[in-house]
């Protein structure tokens, strides 16, 4: 079992820049994929990054395509998620959690098991 912790998150203008940290405890990360997700008030999680057991394989959205990074440092247990040029439809609480599946990188929530408590980002316009 492993046990998640986000942060960095804040109050940021659009076009600007934040860099969210996942940091795990309990079991190594390196063990999981890692995805991001977010949720905006009154909405569903919405898929924002993944990131394999490596860190060779990486994919996003086409929303974050080109202004967010997923990396991980799997000796410090740790992984980022570099967002730039945020914009306001951006806003939302994002999290960060843990998939032990070893074969597929998966963009369903549904299949993560391990979830952090989540940071807030708000874009303001």
């Amino acid at each position: 079992q492993v046990q998640l912790v986000e942060s960095g998150g804040g109050l940021v203008q659009a076009g600007g820049s934040l860099k969210l940290s996942c940091a795990a405890s309990g079991r190594t990360l390196g063990t999981y994929t890692v995805g991001w997700f977010r949720q905006a008030p009154g909405k569903e999680h919405e898929f924002v990054a993944v990131i394999s057991r490596s860190g060779g394989s990486t994919f996003y959205p086409d929303s974050v395509k080109g202004r967010f990074t997923v990396s991980r440092d799997n000796a410090k247990n740790t992984v980022h998620l570099q967002m730039n040029s945020l914009k306001p439809e951006d806003t939302a609480v994002y999290y960060c959690a843990a998939d032990a599946n070893r074969v597929f990188i998966r963009t369903n929530p549904t299949f993560y098991d391990y979830w952090g408590q989540g940071t807030q980002v708000t874009v303001s316009s």
